[in-house]
């Protein structure tokens, strides 16, 4: 008997960066750092120290780990609004994963000790601690999506969520110009010939369309529930 899919509604629209939260950070004395990264530019690496937490300001951030023989498996996109490199509060000495910007980004460092000062005045912690839930939601209803569903369908689901930091019109959405399918290969946890064999199959189906960018159409959002 073949399992039913994963019926998760796709998170809401990713919103600009926290007003509240950035306030409350400015009004600690937290430190207003920034950085700039362009597209494909390496935010850290895994394996580098870690003592500093991110505030991702603008843009978007692609999280990854690889293993021993190389192979690399994408964990999670970052939008505005979400803290990284957070392991570190935990005193991790290391990076756990490498954060690389997928499109123009700006990012808000502040030290681990600062970090662990400021947690603890003028209600910031309760703003951290909801933004690493809504993480771990995200996270949770990737890893049920790759348990339960199958390959189409977690492609098209993760094509679905990734529109969310699209270009939207009124027949799909433009997705950013960094999702290749190697990309969506490391994941969703298979390979690039199996992405781009359901690729083709979604084009001719009328649900993506490619014209030097990736569209998604709205139907894609109706095939990805169906048994």
């Amino acid at each position: 008997m073949p399992r039913p899919p994963v019926r998760t509604s796709i998170a809401p629209a990713p919103s600009e960066p926290s007003v509240k939260i950035e306030k409350l950070l400015d009004s600690t004395g937290a430190s207003k750092k920034t950085a700039d990264f362009q597209k494909n530019q390496t935010i850290f690496s895994e394996g580098d120290a870690a003592d500093t937490v991110l505030y991702l300001r603008k843009g978007l951030v692609r999280l990854s780990v690889t293993s021993h023989k190389g192979k690399e498996a994408v964990l999670e996109m970052l939008r505005p609004g979400d803290f990284f490199g957070t392991w570190s509060l935990a005193e991790h000495a290391f990076r756990m994963a490498t954060a690389i910007a997928m499109e123009p980004t700006t990012v808000r460092i502040i030290s681990r000790n600062e970090m662990h000062r400021v947690l603890n005045t003028n209600g910031l912690s309760a703003g951290f601690i909801l933004a690493l839930l809504e993480k771990n939601i995200r996270i949770g209803r990737d890893l049920a999506n790759v348990l339960l569903n199958s390959t189409e369908k977690r492609l098209a689901r993760k094509l679905l969520l990734l529109g969310l930091y699209g270009k939207q019109n009124k027949t799909g959405i433009t997705l950013p110009e960094g999702v290749t399918q190697q990309t969506l290969a490391e994941m969703i946890g298979t390979t690039r010939t199996r992405v781009n064999f359901f690729m083709n199959r979604f084009k001719r189906l009328g649900l993506i369309e490619y014209d030097g960018r990736l569209k998604i159409r709205h139907s894609l959002s109706r095939f990805a529930l169906v048994d």
